[in-house]
């Protein structure tokens, strides 16, 4: 079941903030992708939506969209629990329900240029919110059904909770609410010769084994099975241990992880490099720990 002015007043609320094209995804059951169609304006969108619901029904199909702004950074705070949902009531312009007890929050941030810049600060407010830190800036449109296979046979509907048209808040704003979390360290970065010459000493570089980090991973909050963002997070920050880069990293995660796989699909290439971003930084900070500094 649908609801077209649901989806609408997601859509416009999203463009109250500057958002002015959406990329639409169709993903099945699985997670597999089928169908995308890149930078949709928002005319184009509410022209083709209530044609596409239909087929989206009978397929058990979900509709995902990623929204651009040129004039603000949108971050989505995905997986928040309800006393984090609380914290960012009065900075989000917008709050979704995508199943029972699961909740994400999007925040509009002015004065963020794009690139590093952004994405540093991103991280730093998913964390300091407590949110998933490799959310990825995509969602399933509200008055659509959320399509999974640990949800049948009832499928719930993606819902709005709040949403405040046009609220834009600055990252002064953020940091005055303690949303958001410190600058980390950039990682140590090891000398080629030094590198060698531990190499020369503890043999070639080896990956870590992925399948004994899922298999150790803590279980998942829906229950289902272990948590597949923790066992890559583990698998790469061994890999930094072991001394391979944060680029030879994610690559490699890009081969061995299902889930960064799956986040390629829906067009989140970005979520395997972020991961071995932090854990490099939590490797260096343990490296750290262990020298007492």
């Amino acid at each position: 079941m649908t609801n077209q002015d649901e989806a609408f007043r997601m859509l416009d609320t999203f463009a109250s903030v500057g958002a002015t094209h959406f990329d639409l995804t169709h993903i099945n059951l699985e997670g597999e992708k089928r169908g995308f169609r890149p930078q949709q304006t928002l005319s184009q969108l509410k022209n083709s939506l209530p044609r596409l619901f239909p087929g989206a029904t009978a397929r058990q199909n979900s509709i995902i969209v990623r929204p651009h702004s040129d004039s603000a950074q949108l971050i989505q705070l995905d997986d928040l629990k309800t006393d984090a949902l609380a914290r960012v009531h009065d900075v989000a312009f917008l709050t979704l329900q995508t199943s029972p007890g699961n909740h994400q929050a999007w925040v509009a941030v002015s004065g963020l240029k794009n690139g590093e810049e952004t994405k540093e600060f991103a991280r730093r407010l998913r964390k300091g919110a407590g949110a998933d830190p490799s959310a990825s800036g995509a969602t399933r449109i509200t008055g659509t059904t959320n399509y999974k296979r640990k949800y049948e046979p009832d499928f719930p509907t993606v819902t709005i909770v709040d949403a405040a048209p046009g609220r834009i808040v600055t990252q002064a704003q953020l940091e005055s609410l303690g949303l958001v979390a410190p600058p980390e360290p950039a990682p140590a970065v090891i000398p080629i010769r030094s590198r060698r010459k531990h190499l020369a000493v503890e043999g070639e570089r080896t990956w870590p084994d992925y399948e004994r980090c899922v298999s150790g991973a803590p279980a998942s909050k829906e229950g289902d099975g272990p948590d597949r963002s923790m066992a890559d997070f583990f698998w790469c920050m061994m890999a930094a241990q072991r001394g391979w880069s944060i680029e030879e990293t994610a690559n490699k995660l890009m081969e061995v992880s299902a889930k960064a796989q799956e986040r390629a699909r829906l067009h989140d290439e970005g979520y395997a490099l972020i991961t071995a971003q932090n854990a490099a930084a939590a490797a260096t900070r343990g490296r750290q720990t262990g020298r007492g500094a």
